[in-house]
Order: C-alpha cells, then structure tokens, then sequence
C-alpha cells in the first residue's frame, strides 16, 4: 500500500493505492491554510477505514512543487517523516507532472499544465504522448499569461488551477488552439501522483530522503 500526499496549494489531495488493485481511497479538497491541522487527521482516517496501520504502509509519494512555500514544506515535511519512521521509499513527483498525467491518461492532445504563481504569473509546463508514452516536452516555467499564450501554436488542453479570468484570456487569445478543461476535471488527483510513484518503483528507482527537496520556481 502507497500514501500519497500532494499540499502543493491551498487544494489538497491524499489517496492509498494498492498497486495490484489501484485506488482504494482518495480525498482532495479545499483546505486553504490547515494543511498542517488537517494531513495527518485525513491519512489515519483512510488507513483507519480499511483497517490498516501506519506500518501497512509499504511506501509514500508526495508532490514536490512547483507550488506554495508552506505548502510544499507541510507535504514533504509529512511524507519524510512517515518515510524515515516507517523505513519506507520515498518517490518525489512534481505536481505539475500529475496534472499533465491526469490528461494525458484520456488524450493524446498536447496537454498545459497550470498552476497559479501569484502576482498575474503562471507555472506551467506542457506534455505529450509520443510513441505511446507519455512526456514532458517542455522545462517547467514560470511566465505570465501573455508569455504562455506566445508558446502555443497547436491546439492544447489546458488545465489545472485556472480560474475564469484566465481561462478567458487563453480563449480569447488562443481560440481554437485553447480547450480549457473544466474545474472538476483539473483538480488534482492524489491517485494519478501514486500511479507516477508505482512507475519509478517497478524501474527499481526510489529518492534519497535527505535530499529530496521541493521544487519552486522563481520568477
């Protein structure tokens, strides 16, 4: 059984996947600024529901940004520490990787993965399968809307944390080119991040714990 812990943002997303069964249980909302108060609570609450134990747990998966600072530092923080108490792996998965894979597992269309920066800024990177896999195909970046609008010049999914504004300015400058996934089809799904997981563990990789480290983007 795999945690997996994703605090990026103010939207959080926990999940336990059995990798011969999938999801077994998965939780994403709203938590604003309680991620601290409300993590730990929700993952005994869903190891509590299947009868299990924190020492079930068989490996742990968290989202390492880009994303909010204390964010970030309250996912990893958790996930280390269950890591290290349990001697347990530990497989660090950006979260915009996550978005991308979401769409990617129903789409071979170039998909933009989106999450707010602050200040009218957006961090974003795109993906695409190619030979039947899946990839990133772009580093991930930090720019405003109008930058990101400047890089697309073939019809593309966005999606992730985009809100109407912004949804309206990709629309209105890209056109046909822009297909806006709708909100409940852009949250992210801590499922999706174990899946991610599970993959560089079958490849026999793992991240060292020490020197795992969020990912932030500046501007």
């Amino acid at each position: 059984m795999i945690a997996a812990l994703d605090t990026s943002t103010q939207w959080c997303s926990l999940a336990l996947y059995d990798p011969s069964d999938g999801v077994r249980v998965e939780q994403t909302w709203l938590a604003g600024r309680e991620q601290t108060r409300e993590v730990l609570p929700t993952l005994q609450a869903m190891l509590q529901r299947y009868r299990l134990a924190p020492a079930d747990l068989r490996g742990v998966a968290v989202a390492t940004g880009p994303g909010s600072f204390t964010g970030l530092r309250v996912g990893l923080a958790t996930a280390k520490g269950l890591a290290y108490a349990l001697d347990i792996p530990i497989w660090g998965i950006p979260t915009l990787d996550v978005l991308g894979y979401a769409q990617m597992a129903v789409t071979a269309a170039p998909v933009c993965a989106v999450l707010h920066a602050g200040r009218s800024r957006l961090v974003h990177a795109f993906y695409r399968t190619r030979g039947g896999v899946w990839q990133r195909i772009t580093d991930y970046t930090n720019s405003t809307v109008a930058e990101l609008i400047a890089a697309v010049d073939t019809p593309t999914i966005f999606c992730g944390e985009i809100d109407p504004a912004v949804a309206q300015e990709l629309e209105s400058g890209l056109g046909r080119l822009a297909s806006v996934a709708p909100p409940a089809a852009s949250l992210r799904r801590a499922g999706y991040l174990a899946e991610l997981a599970w993959q560089r563990a079958q490849g026999g990789e793992r991240d060292d714990l020490a020197q795992l480290q969020a990912l932030y983007l500046e501007q």
